[in-house]
């Protein structure tokens, strides 16, 4: 598996999307897929912790909804490979979902 130096490589945005937690604040949002096994798996906020609660269950359906984070290999749109922290919602029933990468390289 080859490593990315994050001094290399400018990561540019292939869309923009605005945030649930507020609409007015836009947000990049990066397209890559997981390619592997997604390992350090923690438990960020549940329940009345997780701030976008009442956007997650108007959009998926009524849950126990928890914010995860974990490290997982990722390919990213530009078909570079790296190891990457990720952050995601899950929910008993509905699944994981809102994957976003917040740091790469670990």
């Amino acid at each position: 598996m080859s490593t990315l130096n994050p001094a290399e490589v400018t990561l540019r945005p292939l869309s923009i999307v605005y945030s649930p937690a507020n609409p007015t604040r836009r947000v990049a949002t990066i397209d890559f897929e997981i390619i592997g096994e997604i390992t350090h798996i923690e438990t960020i906020a549940r329940g009345t912790g997780v701030r976008i609660q009442s956007y997650l269950t108007q959009t998926f359906g009524n849950g126990r909804w928890r914010k995860l984070k974990g490290v997982a290999p990722v390919r990213l749109a530009d078909g570079t490979i790296c190891e990457a922290e990720i952050h995601w919602y899950e929910a008993n029933g509905i699944g994981r979902r809102m994957f976003k990468i917040k740091r790469t390289n670990l």
